[in-house]
């Protein structure tokens, strides 16, 4: 099954199952983290975040540097935004050039493929403040704006990423949307504390983001969707138009198997976190023990043989920023690996 059905441009090979990373890793060297990532998941590398180089560097903070038609700042509470860019949203923007001359100048014609991150317009919205105070998410104005924006930021972004990459790149767009699940709930406080903004519906959300696919598509790339949270709104997104879903397998619960069913059903691709994002407390778990485990998840939604799993991109659980280095690295090739025992389809392995 092609994890990127419909676009070409972008299409992963319909066999192999593969590996990545969901972006952040330990550390404040981009070089040195860049050079993990293409050791240990070469064949579908990812732009790595290191939030330990301060806010400007974190997921949201990138994704603000790529939002050029609104201005933000930085305030004791969080991202603001004001009337021009600030000294802290053009550090965000001078930073992510640096990191991409050094994704060009390391790749060198190795990235067929290659991911990139930015915050989903609803985890955005509830996280950043309009100028008077209070989310982005409890003024539908507001929030539109700066979906559109970051519309817009995305497709300048992916065309900067070809460019340095080759034409002949394809580019895939990760969509970070941890804050979904209590947007669509109502659970995002407002500035007080004491109560919370309204929730929006399912159709909004789905509207908001096909803008963001749309925006992906027409720059020539492919899109996903990343929740690690627990209740991923799998209904909600099968109404999008987005291909593929990131997740916590940890946290699928029997309920959502349905949703997740109809999901690949309808030609859509999963992408199950399975490697721990953070070191063990006790022995690590190995490739056998992770490959059984995704096969069994992937028997309990019908596919009972090894042969017949769909291509799989396995990931860590979620961000590798609160893990060790050296486990960052073991994760990703766990990841790796476990997409390799995947991809040679002989069924469930020995202990």
């Amino acid at each position: 099954m092609d994890p990127y059905p419909g676009a070409a441009a972008t299409r992963v090979d319909a066999v192999a199952s593969r590996a990545s990373g969901i972006g952040s890793m330990p550390g404040d060297d981009f070089n040195d983290s860049f050079q993990v990532v293409l050791g240990e998941v070469g064949d579908l590398p990812f732009l790595p975040e290191l939030p330990a180089r301060g806010t400007s560097a974190s997921m949201v903070g990138r994704t603000l540097g790529l939002v050029g038609e609104l201005g933000v700042d930085l305030q004791p509470a969080g991202w603001r935004l004001t009337d021009a860019p600030s000294a802290d949203q053009r550090r965000a923007r001078s930073l992510l050039a640096q990191d991409l001359d050094t994704v060009e100048e390391l790749s060198q014609g190795r990235a067929d493929f290659f991911k990139v991150q930015v915050v989903g317009p609803w985890t955005l919205a509830a996280l950043v403040e309009r100028p008077r105070g209070d989310k982005v998410v409890g003024d539908h104005g507001a929030r539109r704006d700066l979906a559109q924006a970051l519309a817009e930021g995305v497709r300048q972004h992916v065309a900067d990423v070809r460019r340095r990459l080759g034409s002949e790149a394809s580019v895939v767009v990760q969509l970070d949307e941890p804050a979904l699940p209590t947007v669509l709930a109502g659970g995002v406080p407002t500035a007080s504390g004491f109560s919370r903004h309204r929730s929006v519906t399912a159709a909004d959300a789905a509207e908001t983001l096909d803008w963001l696919d749309e925006a992906v598509v027409s720059s020539g790339a492919s899109s996903l969707v990343h929740c690690c949270a627990p209740e991923v709104p799998v209904a909600m997104l099968r109404e999008t138009s987005i291909p593929a879903l990131s997740f916590d397998l940890s946290l699928v619960t029997q309920r959502q198997y349905e949703d997740l069913a109809e999901w690949v059903d309808a030609g859509r691709a999963l992408w199950p976190g399975v490697v721990p994002a953070v070191d063990p407390a006790g022995t690590p778990p190995g490739e056998v023990d992770l490959t059984n485990r995704v096969l069994g998840w992937w028997s309990a939604l019908g596919f009972t043989e090894a042969e017949t799993v769909p291509a799989t991109v396995v990931t860590p659980a979620c961000g590798l920023a609160g893990a060790s280095p050296r486990w960052a690295r073991a994760a990703l090739s766990l990841a790796e690996r476990v997409a390799r025992n995947l991809s040679e389809g002989e069924g469930r392995m020995d202990p």
